[in-house]
């Protein structure tokens, strides 16, 4: 079932969005060469601690899960596409990292995601980040009062496809509210004026996914969380938590600049 949220509730969620936001700020402004993913999760949690937030990732085990997540954020680096746990691995000069984060704040979630490059970019990482910000604006864009999920999905993928890169079938976004995850799913790539129709109120997580090589082949890595590509090609993944409402789509994760 899809909850609708009230102008209260999309405020309240936009609070936890904000948290969301200054965590990935923080992280992207700590990852340097040489910085272990372990202190950058330890980022990200001092941020949630001096919110007052918790981390709907720390604990989470879905049906899929061997193991409960450790960590308050997923940090894939370069053909990990998402769910990456934080180990002692040390950044390297020109790693492709994708960092996820979510906070609960006064019961109430955000979801977001950015991709960046440590140290010296490589042109092809570079415009498979900003092809990634484009599909996402392109979602967001469609996340009207009147369209249907698949006018989101249509948007996200053709600006992915049109610039020949692979999508990871079966992963996308989905609904936020009083849980991380919540109805209706929100696929990366589908069919205009299909699925459900929007209504002011809903809220949703749009979270473009993209494979450097065009394939879409994927797997799950031995730790069962992280997902990587089949052909060791990079991915980047970007995601906002959007609020559907009558002036339009409202972005509830905005970053600090």
């Amino acid at each position: 079932m899809v909850e609708l949220k009230t102008d209260t509730s999309i405020d309240a969620m936009h609070a936890a969005g904000q948290v969301v936001g200054r965590a990935l700020t923080a992280v992207r402004k700590a990852a340097r060469v040489g910085v272990s993913l372990l202190e950058l999760d330890e980022v990200a949690r001092e941020v949630l601690r001096e919110a007052g937030a918790s981390s709907p990732f720390l604990g989470y085990r879905p049906s899929f899960a061997p193991t409960p997540f450790p960590a308050v954020i997923c940090a894939s680096v370069n053909d990990a596409i998402v769910h990456g746990i934080p180990t002692p691995y040390r950044l390297r000069d020109g790693d492709l990292l994708s960092v996820d984060c979510g906070a609960v704040l006064d019961g109430w979630a955000g979801d977001s995601a950015i991709s960046f490059v440590v140290g010296r970019a490589r042109p092809a990482d570079l415009r498979l980040v900003e092809t990634a910000e484009r599909a996402l604006a392109a979602g967001i864009g469609a996340a009207v009062a009147g369209n249907r999920i698949g006018d989101i999905a249509h948007a996200v993928g053709r600006v992915c496809r049109t610039a020949g890169y692979g999508v990871p079938q079966g992963f996308g976004g989905h609904g936020v509210g009083r849980r991380m995850h919540e109805d209706p799913e929100v696929p990366n790539e589908g069919h205009p004026g299909r699925g459900l129709p929007l209504r002011p109120g809903m809220v949703l997580a749009i979270e473009p996914m993209l494979i450097a090589s065009g394939k879409d082949g994927y797997h799950e890595a031995p730790d069962g969380w992280t997902l990587c590509t089949d052909d060791g090609s990079r991915a980047a993944h970007v995601e906002h938590t959007v609020a559907i409402t009558e002036s339009g789509p409202r972005i509830l994760t905005e970053r600090p600049a």
